[in-house]
């Protein structure tokens, strides 16, 4: 027995020596591919060789592996050989999937082989192996999380929103489950994101008011928690304005400018805060898009000066990254336009919108684009009657509308009545402007409601029917300071003003013109604000990117008469 024992001890010793010198090659080896992967400048190659001469010795299953996933990792992110990259993380999936608790490498090796698969165009490769590695993965919640992430990113990718939607709705059960609150949220705000890109604004405004719970109540990382609030304050911005992807849009019709207003600075303030931690072109991209919303936003309210220097700030973000003014120049054409209107230059207008629609390949900002064209044509009297016709035709509503949403469809049923006004056919124009009543109540478009109703104010003032003028100009006022615009508040209040001196009220008449004294000396303030500043030479710009230094003006230059 002494002599078994002995014998049994001496083996365990050359086991635990071989084990050690075993030990000791691979470390060393190990240890010289780091440092030429790490040098300055890194030295792949033979960071390459270090590890494939790991195999000459036959090594243990799991160094194997792990070694098939380190030359695969580092091909792969340093080097154009995908092939070879393939072949190694191939190895390191097989191997790994044999050796019990050696899920590190066994799912990094799957997600990295999913992504070299996706690079190489190979979906239908990368599908199965995510949704294997996802399977066997439900006792590791890191990785069954980031590969479920990945898989529904692939779906995204394929513009496949829905089984995406799927997939993050199961990661967000799973984080719940497993007491994740950080990463439930990721999951929540993902699967909104990609509601709001459906336009399923229903299944959006419940998720949201949970995920604004979950991350008001989640004590973790400060940095994280700042992170998932842009990101909840981004998507809310979105729904609030019920922009979709089209980020210039009359989709803060619905009224809820303060609102929008108070949670885009919001969200401004915490871009700012993590721009000085982590320059992420993402978080420019976020900057641009709230922005943009808080630009339309400031236009409507009567804040034109802080909408100009606003625009400005877009040119500047955009004057650092060559993709981001690709990606919005025609927004940011769209936006001068809409200002340039404010301002009452017609000619600048009508530049912007047509520099924006040779810009634009996106339907609904085409649609956006022309609505306010026409409408500055019309405004212009004659000059343009073949182009405006011409345009009233690409965007007739009653048939054949260039595309879905409700609100543009809407909007174009105003323009036709405006133009029906303007050429005195005042039941054309009535029936237009019931039919953008019937859908702006119908979809709470409380802005295109207001405009309608004071449009048929007037209508029914000029033929001289007081009662039903002003059974449309009261509410008009109301929803118009709800909003609050106040462009339709000025015109309401001249109309209000117009309608009591002719119906004998004069108290009333007095009020009202008082109010309309108000809006006027508001208005000519901020007009006078905004056309002396030295970015309201941007105005003329209309090719290339964006200047780079404005030249001061020395005072408004535009007429104010369409003000007063």
């Amino acid at each position: 027995m002494a002599a078994q024992a002995a014998a049994a001890a001496q083996a365990a010793a050359a086991q635990a020596a071989q084990a050690e010198a075993a030990e000791s090659w691979y470390l060393a080896l190990l240890g010289f591919a780091e440092h030429f992967r790490t040098s300055s400048p890194p030295k792949i190659r033979l960071c390459v060789h270090c590890l494939q001469a790991v195999f000459p010795f036959k090594p243990p299953q799991r160094i194997e592996a792990r070694t098939h996933l380190q030359l695969g990792s580092v091909l792969y992110h340093h080097t154009k050989n995908s092939e070879q990259a393939r072949s190694h993380l191939e190895k390191a999936w097989l191997i790994s999937q044999q050796i019990p608790q050696f899920e590190d490498v066994k799912f990094e090796a799957a997600s990295l082989l999913s992504e070299l698969y996706c690079q190489e165009n190979s979906v239908d490769a990368a599908k199965p192996l995510l949704r294997k590695a996802i399977q066997i993965s439900q006792q590791t919640p890191y990785w069954h999380c980031r590969l479920l992430f990945q898989l529904a990113q692939l779906h995204t990718l394929e513009k496949d929103l829905v089984s995406a939607c799927d997939l993050l709705g199961v990661g967000a059960e799973y984080a719940r489950v497993v007491g994740s609150e950080y990463t439930r949220a990721l999951f929540l705000l993902s699967k909104g994101m990609l509601l709001l890109m459906e336009r399923k604004l229903q299944e959006v405004h419940p998720l949201l008011t949970l995920c604004g719970q979950i991350v008001e109540n989640w004590q973790g990382n400060p940095i994280q928690k700042e992170s998932l609030r842009v990101f909840f304050l981004v998507l809310q911005v979105t729904h609030y304005l019920d922009a979709g992807q089209v980020t210039v849009m009359h989709s803060m019709q619905a009224g809820y400018l303060e609102k929008a207003q108070k949670y885009t600075d919001k969200a401004l303030m915490q871009l700012e805060k993590l721009k000085m931690l982590d320059c992420s072109p993402i978080l420019s991209s976020f900057q641009v898009i709230l922005l943009e919303h808080i630009i339309m936003c400031r236009l409507v309210t009567g804040h034109k000066a802080t909408a100009l220097q606003e625009i400005s700030q877009v040119c500047q973000l955009c004057q650092q990254s060559p993709r981001l003014f690709s990606n919005h120049a025609a927004q940011l054409h769209t936006l001068l336009g809409l200002y340039c209107v404010s301002v009452n230059c017609m000619d600048n207008a009508e530049a912007q919108f047509t520099t924006a629609l040779r810009l634009t390949n996106h339907q609904e900002l085409w649609a956006f684009i022309v609505t306010n064209l026409a409408s500055v044509y019309i405004r212009e009297g004659n000059r343009h009657q073949e182009v405006l016709y011409s345009l009233l035709e690409r965007i007739n509503p009653d048939h054949s509308f260039p595309v879905s949403s409700h609100c543009l469809r809407a909007a174009a049923f105003y323009v036709r009545g405006l133009f029906s006004f303007f050429q005195g056919r005042y039941n054309e124009a009535k029936r237009f402007l019931r039919e953008t009543l019937k859908m702006s109540n119908a979809e709470d478009l409380n802005r295109l409601t207001a405009c309608s109703l004071v449009l048929l104010g007037h209508i029914f003032y000029v033929l001289g029917n007081h009662r039903e003028s002003n059974n449309m100009v009261v509410p008009a006022m109301q929803l118009a300071s709800k909003i609050p615009d106040m462009s339709v508040q000025l015109w309401s209040s001249a109309l209000l003003r117009d309608l009591n001196k002719a119906c004998g009220n004069a108290m009333d008449a007095h009020e009202a013109a008082q109010m309309h004294q108000n809006f006027s000396q508001q208005l000519l303030q901020d007009h006078i604000e905004a056309c002396s500043l030295p970015e309201h030479n941007l105005i003329t710009w209309t090719d290339g990117p964006p200047p780079l230094q404005f030249q001061a003006q020395n005072g408004p230059n535009t007429s104010l008469a369409s003000l007063l």
